[in-house]
């Protein structure tokens, strides 16, 4: 054991911006713990923590699951308060940690023990930031870390998933699914394991291939450490996509130290947190593996090019980066090569963050018969060997923002281009009232909705659940149709659909000033089919063929039948006659206008 070097001791009033942490004198503590025990007379004026530089103090430190703790105040005063109270304290989970681990210390050796519970005065923020700031170094720089794991009664580290005994874990240990257990398994270069006994089981290098298969941490970092070769952005956020934490800010919080980024703490402020991680991270890094989140999990909500938490990067365990000449080797053959030679190399590296969104250089590819969505090319790959990750961007009022995963081919020709990422969050809760008695009156039924909750008139999208499909049928004209409305980039939209067409939605409209009307009806002498539909007038606008905003354009009529371009997309439709409506044949009109309601809400007629 190494010799331990004189505590250099900083005062309270001067230990912050110093380096400094806060650490348990363990011969004192334990002294108090035994005279407290044995009924002495505690000298008040003991003290048990202290500051100390953690680059020159050796000290161990402690990972844990917080249950039931001690905070910094109560083991300040804790020989100041009476029996009654002062054995509550001593009875607890928490405090029988610390003197377990204290105990543990003494017997390795180490004067200095850190335990966040009670180490950090949690009544001043700016302790409290500045600690969280440091703690992934704190966790580097310390001898041993014990990571003390609640759940295990037996004398040997699980090696296989038990979801019998750890149900609600994934089948493992719940230290395991903790958020900031995972900086503190990393950052220590010796972590060793013991069991709710306080036994030894274990030692991180001794179990790295069992840890790597409950973690999805590579073996080499678990040895190593991240010094060395450190992943890219998308592999380190996907660790942390199965993981928990109690407070939601913390998901991005315990991710600081192992991205190497600082940033002050904001309790309060929910998601944005991890909005404000990224941010920090694409200001000091090139790494555009941070826009490829969701790549191999299926659709992706539409909006900010920012993830809202971790568990967007679950498919990113593989990650890796691409340097800039092979990732240009590796799509030549769909850039022309009057345009190859005029890509800069240097532009992949630089994506300042402007007030109007992320200023970056993209390799786009337009989706066949469309304007404004796009795949878009990142310079990563989802495994070694495997090709460039592709996310999909849609374009509305000249920003970029993320968009689903779509099936359409694209026209395979890649365009160098400079765009604008939206990363503000555009999404604001917005509550649907839902009036289909026009509808119904007339013969059709709400034969399926979705989201299934919605079970009466009213719903709120929220952005969790931004879309509502509503399908109506009649058994007896064999056919039916479909309403669909929720937020796309900031914006209500709603959409009418029916057998045979492809359902495009209609977004961006500001719903106090422009109406959507659509008729449906059933055409006179004729067997009601996906042909019978008709799209009438286009409101509020000089011109005949166009809305307001040009979204939709009348693009050409062809032996009766129209082809619209909504959004730059082409829908063909067939016009009824007018006489129609003067039949004595059912009618039915679908009137998709939205307005702003007094209270806000949006109704959906």
């Amino acid at each position: 054991m190494d010799t331990i070097p004189q505590l250099s001791i900083v005062s309270e009033a001067d230990a912050y911006g110093l380096g400094s942490m806060r650490l348990i004198n363990t011969k004192a503590f334990l002294e108090r713990e035994r005279v407290i025990s044995q009924g002495g007379k505690v000298d008040r004026q003991t003290k048990v923590l202290d500051f100390a530089d953690d680059e020159t103090t050796n000290y161990a430190i402690l990972s844990h699951r917080w249950i039931d703790e001690v905070d910094y105040e109560e083991m300040v005063d804790l020989a100041k308060i009476d029996g009654e109270e002062q054995d509550k304290i001593r009875q607890r989970l928490g405090y029988r940690k610390i003197l377990n681990s204290c105990e543990q210390a003494t017997r390795d050796k180490y004067e200095w023990l850190w335990v966040d519970t009670c180490c950090i005065d949690k009544r001043s923020s700016a302790e409290l930031s500045e600690a969280i700031n440091s703690m992934y170094r704190w966790y580097e720089n310390s001898r041993v870390c014990y990571a003390y794991l609640h759940d295990i009664q037996g004398s040997s580290f699980p090696t296989e998933r038990n979801t019998t005994r750890y149900p609600d874990f994934n089948g493992w240990p719940e230290w395991f699914s903790r958020g900031w257990t995972l900086q503190e398994m990393i950052a220590p270069s010796v972590v060793r394991f013991f069991n709710k006994d306080w036994q030894p089981i274990g030692d991180k290098d001794a179990h790295a291939e069992t840890l790597e298969d409950i973690t999805g941490v590579p073996r080499h970092i678990l040895t190593d450490g991240l010094s060395f070769d450190r992943p890219c952005v998308a592999q380190i956020m996907s660790w942390a996509a199965n993981r928990v934490t109690t407070r939601v800010e913390d998901r991005a919080y315990s991710l600081m130290g192992l991205l190497d980024v600082n940033m002050p703490m904001l309790y309060g402020e929910g998601k944005k947190a991890f909005h404000r991680l990224q941010l920090e991270i694409i200001r000091l890094s090139n790494d555009q593996s941070i826009f490829a989140w969701g790549c191999n999990e299926g659709d992706v909500r539409t909006g900010s090019i920012l993830a809202d938490d971790p568990s967007f990067f679950r498919g990113c365990g593989r990650m890796e980066l691409m340097d800039p000449d092979g990732f240009i080797q590796h799509l030549e053959n769909l850039i022309p090569k009057e345009r190859l030679q005029s890509i800069k190399r240097d532009r992949f590296g630089t994506f300042p963050i402007t007030n109007r969104g992320i200023q970056i250089w993209l390799l786009l590819c337009p989706y066949r018969d469309s304007r404004s969505v796009f795949q878009a090319w990142l310079p990563c790959r989802p495994a070694p060997y495997h090709g460039a990750v592709t996310i999909n961007l849609a374009v509305w009022e000249s920003n970029y923002y993320r968009y689903p995963r779509l099936e359409f081919p694209t026209d395979q020709t890649l365009q160098f281009r400079q765009v604008y990422l939206r990363y503000q969050d555009t999404h604001r809760d917005v509550t649907f009232h839902i009036d289909d008695s026009a509808i119904t009156e007339n013969g059709f039924i709400c034969c399926d909705v979705y989201p299934p909750k919605l079970a009466g008139d009213t719903l709120t999208l929220t952005g969790a659940s931004p879309l509502c499909v509503r399908v109506y049928s009649d058994s007896r004209a064999d056919c039916r149709f479909a309403v669909a409305f929720g937020q796309c980039f900031g914006q209500d939209w709603i959409h009418c659909f029916h057998d045979g067409a492809r359902a495009r939605p209609i977004h961006g409209t500001d719903t106090s000033r422009i109406g959507v009307r659509i008729e449906v009806v059933r055409h006179p002498g004729l067997h009601f089919g996906p042909n019978d539909w008709r799209v009438l007038d286009l409101e509020r606008t000089n011109d005949p063929n166009r809305d307001m905003r040009s979204l939709m354009i009348l693009n050409q009529t062809y032996q009766g039948r129209h082809t619209l371009l909504v959004d730059g997309v082409k829908m063909a439709f067939l016009l009824v006659p007018d006489e129609a409506n003067e039949t004595s044949s059912l009618t039915l009109c679908l009137l998709l206008q939205r307005w702003t309601s007094p209270r806000g809400s949006t109704k959906c007629p």
